[in-house]
């Protein structure tokens, strides 16, 4: 039997690229392309991303899911500097997706084998005739030892911030996520027919449980379980939002990030208890009482918490 931690960590903003003049409208750029002599440099904040791989390395994880990074360059860049290099993560891997004005993609870290990889980025829904996935997906299969497999379902959601009306974005993009959520399990239904093997559905779902939950029909599906229940119900959160005072919203701590765990790969791990590191949240969540990261000060390693499970395969 093979033992591996499973992590998955928005790690907000992992970029490398140049930041636009103020001349230059970004959208019309990201569509025409632009040449670098029409933009500054901006290299982002060192400090914060060494705060990034901190959080990272508490979770001991073999293999973690990421989102909110921009390229394989900027990953592969991180994991030198930051990480240990091939000795720590043998392979990594990004696939560009749909967000194209952000460039916020969804990755792994890896210290196994990665393979049978597939992008879901081009799927379309038939009723909208839009693209599902804000970012992507991302599937591949972790090759663990004696040829065993683990597949992942790497997904960021739509994020719950709608421009337009910024009071009432959760509401308003509610149903963007509905169809990401039932295309998920179109996705897993269709590698694991009867929902039989050792799969995870993980990533930013960008939405908490409730009554009006976009996510719900995911998250309860009979072919999963959401290991972070597992936890006392006020150990659960997993992001911190400041709030937004224009709006008369109050702060929140709510489980925006999920492992669901295969049915039966539950099973096998009846005893295995998740772990959500907030070391590296902004020190306005007040709702933490632990230790922090050596050196936070008045930066974060992200708005969210990475969260980490021990299975044996």
């Amino acid at each position: 039997m093979t033992t591996l931690t499973l992590a998955t960590f928005n790690c907000e903003n992992l970029f490398a690229r140049y930041k636009f003049n103020k001349k230059v409208p970004e959208e019309e750029a990201f569509k025409n392309g632009w040449l670098a002599n029409q933009t500054h440099f901006h290299e982002f904040n060192k400090d914060e991303t060494r705060l990034t791989a901190a959080a990272l390395k508490e979770t001991k994880a073999d293999a973690i899911a990421l989102q909110e990074v921009e390229s394989n360059g900027t990953l592969r860049t991180f994991r030198s500097r930051y990480l240990g290099g091939r000795k720590k993560y043998r392979e990594y891997l990004v696939i560009d997706g749909n967000d194209y004005l952000r460039l916020i993609d969804v990755g792994i870290l890896s210290s196994f084998h990665i393979e049978n990889i597939r992008t879901h980025m081009h799927d379309m829904n038939e009723q909208t005739k839009k693209l599902v996935f804000s970012r992507d997906c991302l599937e591949c299969d972790i090759v663990l030892p004696d040829n065993k497999r683990l597949t992942l379902f790497i997904n960021h959601f739509k994020s719950m911030y709608n421009p337009p009306d910024p009071c009432n974005g959760r509401a308003k993009t509610h149903d963007k996520r509905v169809i990401q959520a039932n295309k998920v399990k179109e996705i897993v239904q269709a590698r694991f027919p009867n929902g039989n093997g050792d799969f995870v559905i993980l990533g930013d779902l960008n939405d908490y449980m409730d009554s009006n939950s976009s996510i719900t029909d995911l998250v309860n599906w009979n072919k999963v379980e959401n290991v972070v229940n597992r936890l006392p119900s006020e150990e659960r959160w997993t992001q911190y939002w400041e709030g937004n005072k224009k709006c008369h919203l109050d702060e929140t701590y709510h489980q925006l990030d999920y492992i669901l765990l295969s049915k039966s790969l539950a099973e096998k791990n009846a005893d295995a208890i998740p772990t959500i590191m907030r070391k590296g949240l902004p020190k306005k969540a007040k709702l933490y009482k632990g230790p922090w990261l050596k050196g936070l000060g008045n930066k974060a390693a992200s708005d969210h918490c990475p969260v980490a499970i021990k299975l044996s395969i």
